[in-house]
């Protein structure tokens, strides 16, 4: 069984590195006005794959951030994960030949399903679907609104369209340190024959331990952001877990 993944995310926010607290835009704290440095930052602490949120383009319907993107991709080997503003197929087919690993697609998800499934047949194994749910349903446009769609609905209208994985955001614990919601994720999980990855909420290394019972066996990964910004996770013990058994993590400043 592969490790879980451990995602350090970078949401961006006027093209700096900023973390949201459940999604207000208005409550934004910046962490680092330099996404390439914070990028690198990340790779040398042992990071393989980068979770990367172009936060102005949710909003706009498209990338905003984009310059910021492409600054961390021509600095960086390690894998990225990209979402925001991702609505039509230029835009996926402009960020993969750029060199992103993974295209997330959010809104578009739940407005024009066939458009996922046409991406999905077109880039196997580099699309993914990120579903943010506020008390079970599904939100769009930057988390602004929300459908009367529900996640579980939303992730089995893709269950055979070839996408690589589902990232499942529990919105009221994003960006406020209250643990993952394991019990929503893993239900998911287990619904849907898809990868899900977790993501908001994950505070600290039990947060993380808690990722290796068995229970959380069908999660392909964890998402990242202000704990390890303000210091509350040390990557290294984090990855090491995650890894197995304290395996060796590559030390801090070799090359990837």
């Amino acid at each position: 069984m592969a490790p879980v993944i451990l995602f350090p995310a970078i949401d961006l926010k006027n093209g700096e590195c900023v973390r949201l607290l459940r999604g207000d835009m208005a409550q934004a704290t910046v962490f680092n006005a330099d996404p390439e440095a914070q990028a690198r930052t990340f790779a040398a602490k042992g990071f393989e794959y980068l979770h990367v949120v172009d936060l102005d383009g949710a909003f706009a319907g498209h990338p905003v951030n984009a310059d910021a993107v492409r600054r961390i991709l021509s600095s960086l080997t390690m894998k990225m994960q990209l979402g925001g503003g991702v609505r039509d197929m230029k835009t996926v087919r402009g960020w993969l030949e750029a060199g992103v690993t993974r295209v997330i697609i959010g809104t578009a998800a739940v407005r024009d399903p066939d458009f996922v499934r046409e991406a999905a047949r077109l880039y196997p194994d580099r699309i993914a679907v990120g579903i943010d749910a506020r008390d079970g349903w599904v939100a769009v446009e930057g988390w602004a609104k929300t459908s009367n769609v529900s996640a579980l609905d939303l992730g089995r209208r893709f269950e055979d369209a070839g996408v690589a994985a589902i990232i499942y955001t529990d919105i009221a614990r994003d960006g406020a340190l209250q643990g993952l919601n394991i019990a929503s994720t893993v239900a998911l999980a287990e619904a849907l024959a898809v990868p899900v990855i977790a993501s908001g909420g994950l505070a600290s290394i039990e947060d993380v331990r808690r990722l290796t019972e068995p229970d959380c066996v069908r999660l392909a990964g964890a998402i990242a952001g202000r704990a390890l910004y303000d210091g509350r996770l040390d990557p290294r013990e984090a990855l090491a877990v995650l890894r197995g058994r304290g395996a060796p993590v590559r030390p801090e400043g070799a090359p990837p």
